[in-house]
């Protein structure tokens, strides 16, 4: 049976609560990524996703100039447009229960705990690589 650990980016690149949102996209273009967990001290405490970052910069409820956007991104934080206790699949996870969870819920990634210790990152992507892969000679076809 395929699993979530067969599938997922192992120790993922992490942000904790307290990480600006500058900081937050420059992690996510640096390492080519459009989600992150945010550990607090060692623990999963959210996700924050570059959906999460560009809702805050476009808020209407957040009426600013744009001038404004370079004090928003050093003043706000991971903390303040995370998702908090974000649903997580465990390693041992059936990758179709975890591709069936990110279908149902419209995610576009679920952490991966084993024993309360984040382990990894389950994404869209790791599920588009994987099916791409099965048939490797029709990639090139353009079809």
């Amino acid at each position: 049976m395929l699993s979530v650990n067969d599938l997922m980016t192992a120790i993922p690149d992490t942000v904790t609560p307290q990480t600006t949102l500058r900081q937050v996209i420059e992690v996510m273009k640096s390492q080519g990524c459009r989600q992150l967990p945010v550990l607090r001290d060692g623990k999963l405490a959210g996700i924050i996703t570059d959906r999460d970052v560009r809702l805050v910069m476009n808020s209407p409820l957040l009426l600013h100039g744009r001038w404004q956007d370079e004090e928003i991104l050093d003043s706000m934080t991971a903390e303040t447009c995370m998702t908090p206790d974000p649903m997580t699949v465990s390693p041992h996870t059936s990758a179709y229960q975890a591709a069936n969870m990110l279908s149902i819920y419209k995610f576009g990634a679920l952490p991966v705990v084993d024993n309360g210790e984040l382990v990894g990152i389950i994404t869209v992507t790791d599920f588009l690589n994987y099916f791409a892969l099965q048939q490797p000679e029709l990639i090139d076809q353009g079809d």
